[in-house]
């Protein structure tokens, strides 16, 4: 099949789609409102207020567009935003979303003039409409997003389009040489692609991407809130009992975590020598907060839910539960500091793992499961650099994280984990010099 007719054929297929695209966006509403938010603009639908807005006078500062699809590449984008910004003082940002939790975290990236909206659905209309508006100097996606019709627009529209903080799995690229004649076409037209690693890179270079520097990942440059340190110090000192973390657990996971600790709990020794450790469940999706909180007490734990402590912390209640359930939003360095370890949510289960370097950069190891490939070369090095280990399953990830909560085990941990995270830093500044001499042409 031609690129052409794949395109044709694809966009046939989203415009057919758009009734149940927008009832899917309408129906996640009921439990993040967020999604219900300005909807028309997800299809280049825009108001006089926010049009006033996007051509509110700003001289002639450049206008940078950056996609962020969620809360991930939402952190991620945090310390790339704030080096474009020291590379050009003027700048004024457009962020885009996909998702609610991807258009509350970007908040925090925003200042005066700058814009936040949806991004458009990937139909040619809503992708015109999106670009005849805004008019960016240069159009940067982080990490694995391409949209076929975004980037044959853009290259109409001369928008230069980077791909920043770069990834590509194996199996994203057997994947992608399926749907290559869609596909390969909108790799072809990205301007320049970041990635991560070499491996990234040679597989960027197979998808048609024509131009590929290796510029690390701009993870690294992320800085904890000092405040959220604290705030998680703070938990931690309320109770002298050891804490697991599992850090942004996916749906699938609880099951065998719980099933693990409580196994392990039960075969903990009765005559006090050693504290019993307390279970931090961290779920990765807001919506699923009150779904874990039910399996938790099937499973027979008491649960005490960060949602209804006081602002100083952990109460009496909370003191005497068994599992502590992490159900807040932007609060992760809090998390990670409360805890003696981490269990990394996504890599028990075939899902490739979420980030392990922001519990790094908070000073905690990480337990992963064996599944990475999302996090693969950081996961190498961080097993490499003894900030982390590489169990099989559950319970032998459950039996290492609790051998590490002891004293003499855990100082040296966090000591590794902390030079670890220090030790790959700078990504944030060279893609952001790169990305402007994109924009410059």
């Amino acid at each position: 099949m031609s690129a052409w007719l794949a395109r044709q054929a694809y966009t046939l297929l989203l415009r057919l789609g758009t009734p149940a695209y927008l009832w899917r966006v309408w129906a996640r509403g009921r439990e993040e409102p967020d999604y219900r938010a300005d909807w028309p603009r997800r299809l280049g639908l825009y108001d006089a207020a926010y049009r006033a807005q996007v051509a509110e006078p700003t001289g002639a500062r450049p206008l940078l567009w950056l996609h962020a699809v969620s809360l991930g590449e939402a952190r991620a984008a945090t310390p790339l935003v704030q080096a474009l910004r020291t590379a050009r003082p003027g700048m004024r940002l457009l962020l885009t979303h996909t998702t609610a939790t991807g258009r509350e975290a970007g908040r925090a990236l925003l200042q005066p003039g700058d814009l936040q909206t949806w991004l458009p659905y990937d139909t040619p209309g809503a992708v015109r409409r999106f670009l005849a508006l805004h008019r960016p100097a240069v159009g940067v996606l982080m990490e694995t997003e391409v949209w076929p019709n975004v980037q044959h627009e853009a290259t109409r529209a001369g928008v230069p389009m980077v791909l920043a903080n770069a990834r590509l799995s194996a199996k994203s690229l057997r994947q992608g040489r399926r749907f290559a004649a869609l596909l390969r076409p909108a790799a072809q037209a990205l301007r320049l692609c970041l990635a991560q690693t070499e491996d990234d890179a040679t597989r960027l270079r197979a998808m048609g991407a024509p131009t590929v520097r290796v510029s690390g990942n701009v993870k690294f440059d992320l800085a904890p809130d000092p405040t959220l340190l604290a705030r998680g110090e703070a938990w931690r000192a309320v109770d002298p009992r050891p804490v697991v973390l599992a850090a942004s657990t996916r749906e699938g996971e609880e099951g065998g975590l719980l099933a693990a600790w409580r196994s392990a709990m039960a075969a903990w020794p009765a005559d006090g020598a050693s504290l019993r450790p307390r279970l931090f469940v961290v779920p990765r999706h807001p919506q699923r907060f009150d779904e874990v909180a039910q399996a938790v007490s099937a499973a027979g734990f008491t649960l005490s839910r960060r949602s209804a402590w006081p602002a100083s912390g952990p109460d009496a209640a909370a003191q005497t539960a068994d599992v502590w359930l992490g159900d807040s939003m932007g609060e992760m360095p809090a998390y990670y500091a409360a805890a003696d370890v981490a269990l990394l949510g996504g890599s028990f289960a075939p899902l490739g793992g979420q980030n392990l370097i922001e519990a790094a950069a908070c000073g905690c190891p990480v337990v992963m499961g064996p599944s990475t490939f999302n996090f693969a070369q950081a996961a190498e090095l961080s097993e490499a650099a003894g900030a982390a280990w590489r169990v099989a399953d559950w319970p032998a990830g459950v039996a290492q994280a609790v051998a590490l909560t002891a004293p003499a085990a855990r100082g040296e941990a966090s000591a590794r984990a902390l030079a670890f995270a220090a030790a790959h830093r700078g990504a944030a500044r060279q893609m952001a010099e790169a990305i402007w001499q994109v924009a410059r042409g």
